[in-house]
């Protein structure tokens, strides 16, 4: 890596020079950077915007899991078996399918060598049970922090190996031109203050952005506060987009922001709902069903079936998420409250299903109160909370319809790489999955794709970053452009409120109102206008309260272009004959309701796969949207013959 400085207006920027620039400290962004090292590529560098921040390191579940081939037992299992588990999910393309069984044991082995603990038996075996779309036992888990624990012991392989890392800085400008990739602007978050120390740019050959999903473009998040993302940005350096209607959404806490799933369901919580001001509670759920069995049932299944699946919406435990979300829109707040039983009385077991019965039983659950249960059956799930503020043994928590993770993002090819020379892309942030997954494949994912990138660069992409001349030549103009939004913003405080931050909050709102699991034409219409708005006139829009808050405005921009863009597809989706799928119910008045008495806006129709082998793509230039559809790449049929192979990963490693 060399460093030097070059001059755009005014500025004295500091560059650095290096083949390749990995962004972002989770679980996909420190493998990159390990995997390089080992293959032999050691001219890297990590830039994140907060080491401890991100979604790999914050978030987990109540048993968060990870995805892998079996690796116990006597049950069959292939490599192509679990590619077509993968490709089942419809929409996902079967060369990454393949890649992701393939790799998946190499990933996890790796995973264990640098100490995660994943659980094995007395003979060495890993053992694992089955998650959802799961056809075997290919999950394991070791315990509500899986991802956290990927991350720290990766971040100290990593630590080991000497690899530079520049924290505290916040890509704002992905520096691209003629499908080639030149380099990052970002700012330093400790320097705001400082003219010559805002900016740093880095000149690179290649690039493996592993920022996570846009999770900033959503009012309703069960992301972790720090995570934003960075998808708008890769957009709009040419990034094509692909199954960015493709979601999983479910019920989370607000504060903290954690999934309500396993134990936090089947213990049987009491909903609640109020007012704004906390007053008028009621339990809005005994106004749906009329058995009191069958609600309890609903509730218990949300522990196994927590993400919103509109399949399970008709006679289904996603009704539970349709009641919660409408709720939410009257302007109410929902709570559970676990110090008591729903309808303040006891719970007669036998009127539960049979399933819920015996899985209550079995643990010897069947007695007092939620939390009672809940203290039983999983005192760490009551031990997370206390640890974050929420004794719920005292208090009811809040939650929502919240947004949980993007199985679409930015295309790419078996390799993890755009359609940007250089570009690769791993992690939530690349379009990976389809329309469902099994649970934990996408840490699987986020191992496996960073490897792949890793390969590829190491093998195919050596070489210096492009001559300092060369690259102010080509990037000067960007740089100078994407700096000129500082000064707009900057000066505006001295004509208008500073509003950056109510216009984050507004437009992140309108996504969860229009563009979450529920989904109508007019309403996506109505955010897009007013995304678009806001986009079009930034510069005369926006204002900050001083320099200290530029990165809110740079972060905002980003957010503007992912939002429009994932509008656009969810758009272009209806218009295009979609039907409700995933965790998505789109409106059709042809359809039918969950319940008579719903409003209009929740007659859907099913996807019953009529859509399930084709793709959408997506791309966003100058403030517009284009997309396209095409058809699905079967899983390859490859020359599996051992001397074939062999001689033609002596002549190249096979990485073509």
């Amino acid at each position: 890596m060399q460093e030097t400085y070059i001059k755009i207006k005014d500025y004295n920027i500091k560059i650095h020079s290096l083949n390749t620039v990995v962004v972002g400290s989770g679980a996909a962004g420190f493998n990159a950077a390990d995997r390089l090292y080992q293959y032999g590529q050691k001219d890297i560098a990590i830039v994140t915007e907060g080491i401890n921040e991100g979604t790999s390191r914050n978030t987990g579940s109540d048993k968060q899991t990870y995805y892998k081939l079996t690796l116990s037992g006597g049950e069959p299992d292939s490599v192509e078996e679990m590619a077509k588990t993968l490709f089942e999910g419809q929409c996902m393309d079967g060369d990454i399918a393949l890649c992701e069984a393939a790799l998946s044991a190499q990933s996890f082995l790796k995973l264990v060598e640098i100490g995660v603990p994943f659980p094995k038996n007395r003979y060495g075996e890993f053992i694992g049970y089955k998650t959802d779309h799961d056809p075997r036992r290919r999950a394991t888990s070791v315990g509500p922090y899986t991802s956290k624990m990927m991350t720290e012991c990766l971040e100290k392989s990593v630590k080991e190996k000497g690899i530079k890392i520049f924290d505290r800085l916040q890509v704002i400008k992905i520096l691209t031109d003629n499908k080639k990739l030149y380099g990052l602007l970002c700012i330093d978050l400790n320097n705001l203050d400082i003219k010559d120390k805002r900016f740093v740019v880095f000149n690179c050959k290649n690039l493996v952005y592993a920022t996570g999903g846009p999770a900033g473009i959503y009012k309703n998040s069960v992301y972790p506060l720090g995570h934003y993302g960075g998808t708008g940005m890769a957009f709009e350096a040419g990034v094509l987009g692909r199954n960015l209607t493709e979601w999983q959404y479910g019920m989370a806490s607000i504060k903290p922001r954690w999934n309500v799933s396993g134990t936090y369901m089947q213990v049987l919580p009491k909903f609640i709902s109020t007012n704004a001001e906390g007053g008028d509670e009621r339990e809005f759920l005994s106004d749906f069903f009329t058995d009191k069995g069958e609600m309890l049932t609903k509730i218990f299944l949300k522990g196994y079936q927590w993400p919103f699946d509109v399949r399970k919406v008709d006679g289904g435990s996603s009704i539970i998420d349709i009641l919660v979300y409408m709720e939410t829109c009257k302007d109410r707040k929902v709570y559970l409250d676990f110090r008591k039983n729903p309808d303040d009385t006891s719970i007669d077991f036998d009127t539960l299903s049979s399933e819920a019965k015996e899985y209550l039983g079995n643990a010897k659950a069947c007695f007092g109160t939620p939390i009672d249960r809940l203290l039983h059956m999983n005192k760490p799930a009551v031990d997370f909370y206390k640890d974050k503020g929420v004794d719920l043994t005292k208090e009811r928590l809040e939650i929502a319809l919240c947004a949980q993770h993007n199985n679409g993002g930015l295309a790419i090819d078996c390799w993890w790489q755009t359609n940007i020379n250089g570009f690769f892309a791993a992690g939530e942030v690349s379009a990976s999955h389809g329309v469902y997954r099994p649970g934990g494949s996408a840490l699987n994912a986020g191992q496996v794709g960073s490897t792949r990138a890793a390969q590829y660069i190491a093998a195919r992409r050596q070489g210096d970053a492009a001559a300092i001349n060369i690259f102010k030549e080509n990037m000067a103009f960007k740089i100078e452009e994407c700096i000129n939004i500082s000064h707009t913003v900057i000066n505006n405080t001295k004509n208008r409120t500073a509003n950056v931050n109510s216009l984050l909050d507004y437009t992140a709102t309108l996504m969860s109102r229009f563009g979450a699991a529920i989904r109508n034409k007019s309403g996506i219409e109505t955010a897009i206008g007013e995304v678009k708005k806001i986009l079009e006139n930034f510069t005369q829009t926006v204002a900050i309260e001083s320099v200290s808050q530029l990165y809110l405005a740079y972060r905002l921009y980003d957010t503007l272009i992912s939002q429009y863009l994932y509008l656009g597809a969810m758009k272009n989706y209806i218009e295009s004959g979609g039907r409700s799928r995933g965790s998505s119910l789109y409106t059709d008045l042809t359809g039918k309701k969950p319940h008579n008495s719903f409003s209009d806006i929740f007659k859907y129709n099913l996807d019953e796969g009529q859509g399930k082998n084709k793709i959408q793509e997506g791309q966003y230039i100058c403030a517009s949207t284009s997309f396209k559809w095409r058809d699905v790449k079967a899983i390859p049929k490859e020359d599996d013959f051992f001397e074939n192979v062999w001689r033609a990963f002596r002549e190249d490693g096979n990485i073509h």
